[in-house]
């Protein structure tokens, strides 16, 4: 917590492996860390809309379970931050690796000739870290993990970016990288500043901003990769705008 007292509420002492820079019980007695709690809602929102539209314009439905995990982060991290107990931090964490491996089959599966390999071994590998990260509860290595794991991502969306001609999808990437640098920054300012930030009057919430970055982040992504998959797929994608956020737009052949 931000100013290092430990305060018993609700749901009793804290058994998380990791704090964050907020006073527990400052504003709500049932949440620990109130606004590290409900900065989750706009990502979960987010979510729920991009399955909608995945589902009405009839995408693969790796991209549903896409939006479903990153649907589930934003849950568990809400579990973790209300409570700030040992079990909740997987429910966060666990996810948190679950939604990247999804992101590996998503991008790398359209090209991959043994289709049933790859979602067995990201299975397997996801089961195995599960079971690793409740035993050991990891924190470092975690974080490391879960870099290396998005490094992984990188060569795939960077090939489908230098392949994408609209601009308004490259426009799309754009946002997505922004969101992720400065949902990252918030997040580092909140780990590294913590107890000088614990002195001003106004505390920052930098991890609260990383939950909304990453919600949004997450978002924009999801929907530049169904552009980049229905141009693959000669689904004429179009990118349009719904209350300010952008999804896909498809025109599948009638035989689909």
């Amino acid at each position: 917590m931000a100013d290092g007292t430990q305060v018993n509420g609700y749901w009793g002492s804290i058994t998380s492996a990791i704090e964050w820079c907020e006073n527990n019980y400052a504003v709500a007695p049932y949440l620990v860390e109130f606004y590290n709690t409900i900065s989750n809602i706009p990502g979960i929102i987010l979510s729920l809309i991009g399955l909608i539209n995945s589902i009405r314009q009839r995408f693969e439905k790796r991209f549903s379970f896409l939006h479903l995990s990153t649907m589930a982060l934003g849950f568990g991290s809400i579990l973790f931050h209300a409570t700030m107990q040992n079990i909740q931090q997987q429910s966060e964490e666990t996810p948190m690796v679950w939604m990247i491996l999804m992101y590996i089959y998503v991008l790398y599966s359209p090209d991959w000739h043994y289709t049933s390999t790859m979602p067995t071994v990201l299975f397997i590998y996801g089961t195995l870290f599960a079971a690793l990260h409740s035993w050991f509860r990891f924190v470092l290595i975690f974080q490391v993990h879960c870099v290396f794991l998005s490094l992984l991502c990188l060569p795939r969306m960077y090939k489908y970016y230098i392949h994408t001609t609209d601009p308004h999808a490259k426009r799309l990437a754009h946002m997505y990288i922004l969101t992720v640098i400065l949902g990252g920054f918030c997040w580092v300012l909140d780990w590294t500043f913590c107890s000088r930030m614990s002195t001003w009057a106004i505390n920052p919430h930098g991890h609260a901003w990383w939950h909304l970055f990453r919600g949004f982040s997450s978002y924009f992504a999801n929907t530049f990769f169904q552009f980049c998959r229905a141009q693959q797929c000669d689904w004429n994608p179009e990118l349009r705008w719904f209350w300010g956020l952008p999804y896909v737009k498809i025109s599948k052949p009638k035989r689909e």
